[in-house]
């Protein structure tokens, strides 16, 4: 089977969710015979100058990149606005992009085009006009339903009525556009149960982000007596995770931090602004941009992820559980992962409950041990890469003989 995988950005190297969840499914699907092309744009927000480090990794058989400006502009944006358009698509609409697309449409007789989530649909007529391959969407979120949740928690009016515009936009765009593509991945099964109900009706799987079981080395970490450190690591230059950064450190850190002498605070974020940088302070750390995400959850005797608008599935809570980190998070946080409360991990929702829940990770090695161990055969059940990428393939070849059928 040969893919064709387009990308809003390029998934190299794999410093945040997105990227992971691009890598892992294509080195998956290498894994099981599959010949894989991949096409992304590079853009301003997250460029990428080696290119060529991501053919080391020996998944593609080809790797195109496309520089694109995509820098929110004040005037595009309001003429976007009053046209009624949507400005967060607008931004990855590219003929150059379009232009490179058309070439390697043409050069090859690609069986799938997967796109890597809903920014990319403006290119589906492109594919449509110069191939026959099945079409498909790996959704990794429902957008607009982020924007959703990010309007309701904002409170400053003129703020709140603009998002909301660019809300609504965003969701009329997806539901026109969802019956385009032929196939959707979705790496949540909420996130699928809403696209049906949204009027999708063509073919569909529950594909989550995956992980490499077999070369997971489970240790769990002893904790020193005069040192607890609680960490997060995420884009800060992703709004959703911004907003939970700050609430955690308002919020939630100053009991923490008053009732433990020994507990740190350490944040890790791509693009982190100002405003957190300038916080760094008595036990609390602000690292910045990270070479090494693993080693650095591995640092940590728990991770936290205080979300409160998102959609799809966060990667690096799979990847704490996976690391044999206990973790935090909050119910919008577990969307996507079928994990248990209190035994796999622990869920808070509220000031209290945070404090609630890392306190009792603070005072108790034994249900640290429990939580991480627990987690850790819970994704060797649940998440094996290759198992969900087979789900994955064995669909495309259904899907293939229907439409080449019709």
């Amino acid at each position: 089977m040969k893919i064709l995988q387009l990308c809003k950005k390029f998934p190299y190297p794999t410093k945040d969710g997105e990227s992971v969840a691009i890598i892992n499914i294509a080195s998956a699907m290498k894994s099981l015979g599959c010949e894989l092309h991949l096409l992304a744009m590079n853009t301003t927000k997250h460029y990428v100058e080696d290119i060529e480090a991501i053919r080391s990794l020996d998944i593609y058989s080809e790797v195109h990149a496309v520089e694109i400006d995509n820098r929110l502009h004040i005037k595009d944006a309001a003429i976007h606005l009053l046209a009624g358009e949507s400005y967060h698509i607008a931004r990855f609409k590219s003929e150059e992009f379009n232009d490179k697309l058309i070439e390697l449409l043409r050069q090859n007789d690609y069986d799938v085009v997967q796109m890597e989530t809903v920014y990319l649909s403006h290119y589906v007529d492109t594919v449509k006009t110069h191939s026959s391959a099945l079409i498909s969407l790996r959704a990794h979120n429902i957008e607009h339903e982020i924007w959703d949740r990010i309007t309701h928690n904002t409170s400053f009016l003129p703020k709140k009525w603009y998002v909301g515009k660019l809300t609504s936009q965003l969701r009329k765009y997806e539901i026109e556009h969802l019956n385009k593509y032929d196939f959707i991945a979705a790496i949540s099964n909420k996130d699928l149960i809403n696209i049906k109900s949204l009027g999708y009706k063509n073919g569909a799987i529950f594909t989550p982000v995956g992980v490499d079981t077999a070369s997971i080395d489970f240790r769990p970490k002893e904790v020193l007596p005069d040192r607890f450190k609680i960490g997060f690591i995420g884009s800060l230059d992703w709004m959703p995770n911004l907003a939970g950064v700050q609430w955690l450190i308002r919020e939630v850190w100053p009991a923490l931090k008053a009732a433990y002498p020994h507990v740190e605070l350490h944040i890790a974020g791509r693009n982190t602004p100002k405003s957190i940088r300038q916080l760094q302070g008595e036990r609390l750390h602000v690292h910045g941009e990270i070479e090494d995400a693993a080693a650095f959850v591995k640092s940590c005797d728990t991770m936290v992820v205080p979300l409160f608008s998102g959609s799809g599935m966060r990667v690096k809570i799979i990847e704490s559980m996976t690391l044999g980190c206990p973790t935090v998070t909050t119910s919008v946080g577990l969307e996507g992962i079928n994990a248990k409360h209190r035994s796999h991990i622990a869920i808070a929702n509220t000031k209290e409950e945070f404090i609630s829940e890392l306190s009792r990770l603070v005072d108790s090695p034994d249900y640290r041990q429990s939580l991480a161990q627990n987690a850790y055969h819970f994704i060797q059940e649940n998440f094996d890469n290759l198992k969900l990428a087979r789900e994955l393939f064995d669909q495309y070849e259904q899907h293939i003989a229907k439409k080449q059928e019709r």
